[in-house]
C-alpha cells in the first residue's frame, strides 16, 4: 500500500485552491442568482467528483479506507443539511438578495476550509497522543445530539448575536449593501457593509457545526487525509447544496431530529469501541459498512416523514 506523504496533502491542496480561486475570480465577480438547474448540476458535479475519489482511493489505498471516506463524506453532508437551515435564517435576517447569497457563501466556504483543516490538525495530533480523547469526543457528540434533538430554533435577533454586536461596537456598519463589497464610504468613513456582517456570522455558524461534525469523522478513521479530504468534499458542495434545497426548506421539518440521532450514533459508536490500552475491557466495535447503512436509513426514514408532513399540510391547506 503507498503511503501517503506530504506531497498528496499538497497535491490535493492545490487542486482545491485551484478551483476555489477560479470560482471567486471568475463565476463570482459580479453578483447573480443561482437558478435551481444550475445548482443541480453543481450538485451532482460535487458528488460525482466524491464519488470518483473514493474510487480512486479505493485503487489506491484498498477497499477499507474508501469505505471511510465515503462514511465519513456523508456524515459531513448530512451534518451539512442543518448548517443550510442557519446560513438560510441569516440571510433571511440580513435580507440578502439572491444575487449576493452565492458571493457570501463563496467567501464563507473559504474560511470555512481553513478552519476545517486547522481543527482536524490539531484533533488528530491530540488523537496521536492521547488515544482516549475519543471518549471524549464521543461522549460531546451524545450529549451535542440530545441536546440538539430537543433545542428550537426560531429567526434570528440580530441585536442578540454577540459577534454583531462586536462588530458595531469597533466598526462603524452602513445600513444598505453596496453590491460585493465589503467595505465601503460612509460620511466620508470606511464602513463594514452588511454582507461583511453575513459571512462572518456564516464562518462562526460553520466553526460550531465543526466542532460536531469533525470529531464525528474521526469516529470512522484516525486518518487525517481522510477525513479531512470527506470534510473538504462536502464543505465544496454546500454552496451549491444550498441553492438547491433552499426553496423547499419545508420539507425539513424533522431534519434536526434526524441529524441529533445519528449524532447520538456516531457518539455511541465512540463510546463502545476500544481506542486505548486502559479500555481493553471494550470489546464491541461497529463496521463501517454498518455504520454507512445506519446513516442512511436515519436519513432516508427522517426525509419521508419531512416530505409526508409537508404534504399532509398542504393537502389540508
Amino acid at each position: 500500500m503507498t503511503e501517503i506523504s506530504p506531497w498528496h496533502w499538497a497535491g490535493f491542496i492545490v487542486c482545491i485552491v485551484f478551483f476555489i480561486a477560479l470560482d471567486l475570480g471568475l463565476f463570482s465577480r459580479r453578483a447573480r442568482a443561482v437558478g435551481y438547474r444550475q445548482a443541480l448540476r453543481w450538485t451532482g458535479l460535487w458528488v460525482l467528483l466524491a464519488l470518483l475519489f473514493a474510487l480512486a482511493l479505493g485503487c489506491w489505498r484498498g477497499r477499507a479506507e474508501a469505505l471511510q471516506f465515503s462514511t465519513g463524506y456523508l456524515i459531513e453532508l448530512s451534518l451539512s443539511l442543518d448548517n443550510i437551515l442557519v446560513i438560510a435564517l441569516i440571510f433571511s435576517a440580513f435580507r440578502v438578495s439572491p444575487a449576493l447569497q452565492h458571493h457570501a457563501l463563496a467567501w464563507g466556504i473559504l474560511g470555512a476550509l481553513v478552519m476545517r483543516g486547522l481543527m482536524i490538525g490539531v484533533g488528530a495530533a491530540l488523537i496521536h497522543r492521547y488515544a482516549w480523547v475519543l471518549y471524549v469526543f464521543g461522549a460531546f457528540l451524545v450529549f451535542t445530539g440530545i441536546k440538539t434533538a430537543f433545542s428550537r430554533r426560531g429567526a434570528i435577533d440580530l441585536e442578540k448575536q454577540p459577534l454583531v454586536r462586536l462588530a458595531r461596537r469597533c466598526f462603524p456598519i452602513s445600513a444598505d449593501f453596496d453590491g460585493l463589497r465589503f467595505i465601503t464610504t460612509m460620511n466620508g468613513r470606511r464602513a463594514l457593509t452588511p454582507l461583511a456582517l453575513v459571512v462572518l456570522l456564516v464562518e462562526s455558524s460553520d466553526l460550531l457545526f465543526a466542532f460536531d461534525s469533525v470529531p464525528a469523522v474521526f469516529s470512522v478513521t484516525r486518518n487525517a487525509f481522510i477525513v479531512f479530504t470527506s470534510n473538504v468534499f462536502a464543505i465544496l458542495g454546500l454552496r451549491s447544496l444550498y441553492f438547491l434545497l433552499a426553496g423547499a426548506l419545508d420539507y425539513f421539518r424533522y431534519l434536526k431530529f434526524g441529524l441529533a440521532v445519528v449524532l447520538v450514533f456516531v457518539g455511541a459508536k465512540m463510546l463502545v469501541e476500544p481506542h486505548s490500552q486502559t479500555a481493553r475491557w471494550f470489546q464491541w466495535e461497529i463496521s463501517n459498512s454498518v455504520s454507512l447503512l445506519t446513516i442512511i436509513s436515519i436519513l432516508a426514514v427522517t426525509m419521508a416523514l419531512s416530505v409526508a408532513a409537508a404534504r399532509r399540510e398542504r393537502r389540508g391547506a
